[in-house]
């Protein structure tokens, strides 16, 4: 093996402070390297690592050990094995998880991301791409253009990277022909034409025997472009572009050391700040101006994106985590509606109208997911109808948060354009998108305020507003303890409105089904007319089978604080079903109703409802006299 022909800067050897100090000045460049399994994705990584001179000794020892006993070279070093770290990917001779490696050149650092090629591993490569300023994708010479070449450029272009790279790979293998890499980008052009890739840089490469990765190979004579890392030291890195846009600064922490000190910490996402702009809160709109740029090494005469820092403000506004700081003449826009474009990255498939919580820089917000518009088929681009998206797949759909907030479409602000979505139960992180522009009807329809208030409301009942949320099987005995319920209220001059499952769906709810998105909205839209009637100061019973527990803490999180009572009617299955009142059961199993709790569609138990009561051990009455029991000495 020869050695690196990468050359080291003399000042090291000859003053380290100054060297020290002119390395910690450099840019950082993040790329990955992508494309479809045995492109040679580590091993060009690997290769990347030992020009650079970025592994010790013993790892070189270890390399080279490893190499000989589970390599792909023979007794050459298999430079794959300095990324693929994980047992599997040995075995295997793939890439499974994202692998994050750091070397540095003279002019430059670099963070790369060693992507998975293979398709069920697509969501741990948007993992890698979402933070990237460059993509190298590598193409097999002699198999061409595949699919996941195609699938992977496009997730990278829908992820914002405008730096490519097609790295055609192992020109050793076919005999440095011109004609065979001249046809690959060719083919490549055409396809990255179509779905809206401006341009890209081509380089003939290999890996394996190094040409044009650090210097330029006699193997290609033909070829009078940049070098591999040439390309890389001289790109663009999107801190600088982001410098020239307009202030944003997400903010992460109110700084509150003491009386005298009050600042708000975050990284400043886009363009520059110093003491005397004038800067917007948002979304509350407040104004004022930087008293002061604070860092722990002391105040800044100014400072800009990529840049932790702490502002101090002239005036006391309200600002606190999850809002934005923004240049006053130019802020970020405000909405509840957007259009988007999702990954799914979950084995459990969207469910349309379930809440999942969106994490969108600072802000956490909950939000719901619209029927998807339509799956993209990274194949063929074609537009697919789409009731759902699982794992891997990508759509388009319109989402709604519970509030307003702040956000720039992706392609001019990644930080504020693109979120995630985690699963409310598990904290699963199921899926990523990019915001594309917030819907008309957001911006133009607005909350009118009213004279009277809820509070006002809820004076003149002598009461404190409440939803009592009976939630059971089909026969469990909510309808009637629920009824029970309201007639001793009623004795008790409380106003209440009993809110009944199979009554509502005579009217409001008579479009929907019983399947799963559609037992979603039917809960969605109760809860939504119960917070009407708990604004009108009532007290609102519902009897609902209201099967998911994400579905009923969506209505509680619609409620005020102590407003939300869950009652679980627990009721065994075989009770319930010998019960069978309405036929439903029995229908059930004969196969003739489908989707119905308890038999095929699950039922999921509260875990910690406020009130549990027992029908096989208490009769109706006896469950309503526990309930006002339990309800009536709450505040």
């Amino acid at each position: 093996m020869t050695q690196p022909t990468y050359q080291t800067d003399a000042l090291i050897a000859e003053d380290i402070d100054a060297y020290l100090d002119k390395h910690q000045h450099k840019s950082m460049l993040r790329f990955i390297t992508c494309g479809s399994v045995d492109d040679g994705k580590s091993t060009l990584i690997g290769r990347l690592l030992y020009d650079s001179r970025m592994i010790f000794e013993d790892q070189l020892a270890a390399l080279e050990s490893d190499s000989k006993r589970v390599g792909t070279q023979g007794q050459e070093i298999d430079f794959a094995l300095l990324v693929d770290g994980l047992a599997a990917e040995r075995e295997q001779g793939i890439t499974i998880d994202v692998a994050y490696r750091f070397f540095t050149t003279e002019s430059r650092k670099f963070i790369v991301a060693d992507c998975p090629g293979h398709e069920q591993y697509t969501r741990n490569m948007v993992t890698g791409a979402s933070t990237a300023d460059l993509a190298v994708i590598l193409i097999d010479a002699r198999k061409g253009v595949l699919t996941q070449t195609r699938r992977h450029s496009f997730l990278c272009h829908q992820l914002g990277i405008r730096h490519l790279v097609l790295a055609v790979n192992k020109m050793d293998l076919i005999g440095y022909d011109r004609a065979a890499y001249d046809a690959i980008v060719a083919d490549y052009a055409d396809f990255a034409q179509s779905i809206g890739i401006e341009g890209f840089t081509a380089i003939p490469i290999s890996g394996l025997a190094g040409d044009n990765i650090t210097a330029r190979s006699g193997n290609t004579g033909w070829y009078d472009g940049p070098t591999l890392i040439e390309y890389l030291e001289a790109v663009e890195v999107r801190s600088d572009a982001n410098l020239a846009r307009p202030f944003r600064m997400p903010v992460q922490w109110v700084n509150r050391p003491n009386l005298d000190f009050r600042g708000f910490s975050g990284l400043i996402a886009s363009g520059s700040v110093k003491p005397g702009d004038e800067v917007r809160s948002l979304p509350s709109s407040k104004t004022s101006r930087v008293k002061a740029v604070v860092t722990m090494d002391g105040d800044l005469p100014e400072a800009g994106a990529g840049q932790s820092v702490t502002l101090t403000l002239e005036d006391e506004i309200d600002c606190s985590r999850g809002d934005v700081l923004a240049a006053a003449d130019n802020p970020p826009q405000v909405a509840d509606q957007f259009e988007s474009t999702i990954v799914w990255m979950d084995e459990e498939p969207l469910v349309v109208g379930r809440g999942y919580w969106l994490k969108l820089g600072t802000q956490t917000v909950s939000v719901t997911v619209a029927e998807p518009k339509f799956e993209i088929d990274v194949n063929s681009m074609d537009r697919l109808a789409a009731k759902t998206l699982h794992l891997n797949q990508i759509g388009v759909a319109e989402i709604t948060t519970d509030r307003r907030v702040v956000f720039e479409p992706y392609e001019q602000n990644r930080t504020l354009g693109g979120y995630i979505l985690v699963d409310k139960l598990t904290n699963r992180t199921v899926g990523a998108g990019m915001i594309h522009f917030a819907l008309r009807r957001a911006q133009n329809v607005h909350w009118q305020a009213t004279d009277i208030t809820r509070d006002d409301h809820a004076a003149m009942k002598n009461q404190k507003p409440r939803v009592l949320w009976f939630t059971g099987l089909s026969g469990s005995g909510k309808s009637t303890i629920a009824n029970e319920v309201e007639k001793k209220l009623a004795m008790m001059n409380r106003h209440t409105f009993l809110l009944d499952g199979d009554n509502i769906r005579h009217g409001l709810n008579k479009d929907l089904g019983f399947t799963e998105s559609d037992r979603i909205e039917n809960i969605r839209r109760i809860g939504e007319v119960a917070k009407l009637m708990t604004d009108a100061g009532l007290i609102v019973l519902t009897a609902f089978i209201s099967p998911f527990r994400a579905d009923r803490q969506l209505v509680r999180d619609m409620m005020g604080e102590g407003e939300f009572i869950e009652i679980h009617v627990d009721t065994p299955l075989e009770v319930a079903e010998a019960r069978d009142v309405k036929g439903l059961y029995k229908k059930a199993r004969e196969g003739k109703l489908k989707n119905f709790t308890g038999i095929d569609s699950p039922y999921e138990v509260p875990e910690n409802p406020e009130i549990r009561v027992n029908t096989v051990e208490m009769t109706p009455e006896e469950a309503a006299d526990y309930v006002i029991s339990k309800i009536l000495p709450l505040k």
